[in-house]
């Protein structure tokens, strides 16, 4: 896609941001779910652990879609059935969150901006470590998987949770990310959007609006993805590792005409990490200093 340069080419690691997030991890390097068989899948066991330990009876639970949030909600699903949990409620995510959910019995309520979440789930597609800022809503084989940004309510589900969980591979977590931010933009300028995204990040990275159907090129040939609210999805896909996703989430927030991103950053918010043999939970707990740093 071929955008106009930048007077002043952008870095990514020239970035000096005006908050400061402090961190305090807690790391549980081996939880292993004796119910379970060794032949299991690593996603199965996270599953299992994220309900386990973080689910209590009268929640109001964010329901997560993706493979390992489908798993959850089977798992909590059959807790309720069986009695060992009571009085939870979910508020699905997406139309396959909700559909999971009645097939296994789980109530539902749907999400309004009043709504109290105690607790949500989600599959993630990178988790920065460190920050454990998630990218969610990459593109993926099945169209059915661009919900998290085609409705904004999803992501404000998780952000307005009390406490989140993603569920992630161990490859998935690592500092220095490679790979696309989806951008979800206003329709109608979109191009300009996108062109000021390319100079934000000259060298750095790709802008490409995302196709309803298939591949289509940059430009997201004749048929680009449309939300409900109208707007498009750009993907920056960036070709270096990126140094700081507070500082992508930062800078793009700057940009007229930008609705929303993929990066999700969380103040109280989990990592629930499946292993071959293990599962991992990292825990982040943060405060924001104003100013300068």
């Amino acid at each position: 896609m071929a955008f106009a340069a930048a007077s002043t080419p952008f870095s990514l690691s020239s970035m000096v941001p005006t908050h400061r997030r402090t961190f305090r991890h807690v790391s549980v390097p081996r939880v292993i779910n004796a119910s379970l068989s060794p032949d299991v899948s690593p996603l199965l066991r996270a599953a299992h652990h994220t309900v386990d330990s973080y689910v209590k009876s009268g929640m109001v639970i964010g329901l997560g879609s993706g493979e390992a949030s489908d798993m959850v909600i089977r798992y909590l699903g059959q807790q309720l059935r069986s009695g060992s949990l009571q009085n939870v409620v979910g508020v699905p995510m997406s139309a396959r969150s909700a559909s999971e959910a009645a097939k296994y019995g789980i109530p539902l309520e749907y999400f309004r901006d009043d709504n109290q979440i105690d607790f949500a789930f989600h599959d993630a597609d990178a988790v920065e470590e460190g920050s454990l800022i998630a990218v969610i809503g990459r593109r993926r084989s099945s169209q059915e998987d661009d919900y998290i940004l085609k409705q904004k309510a999803s992501e404000s589900i998780v952000k307005a949770a009390d406490e989140a969980v993603f569920m992630i591979k161990e490859e998935q977590y690592k500092a220095s990310l490679e790979g696309s931010i989806p951008v979800l933009v206003q329709s109608l300028n979109w191009l300009a959007i996108a062109e000021e995204i390319d100079d934000l990040y000259l060298g750095d990275a790709e802008v490409w609006r995302r196709a309803s159907v298939g591949d289509a090129g940059p430009l997201g040939g004749d048929f680009p993805i449309v939300t409900s609210d109208g707007h498009n999805i750009l993907d920056v896909i960036f070709t270096t590792p990126i140094p700081s996703l507070a500082n992508v989430a930062e800078s793009l927030e700057t940009i007229d005409g930008v609705v929303d991103h993929g990066l999700v950053i969380k103040t109280r918010c989990s990592v629930v990490i499946a292993g071959e043999t293990e599962v991992r939970t990292v825990t982040l707990q943060t405060s924001t200093v104003e100013g300068d740093v």
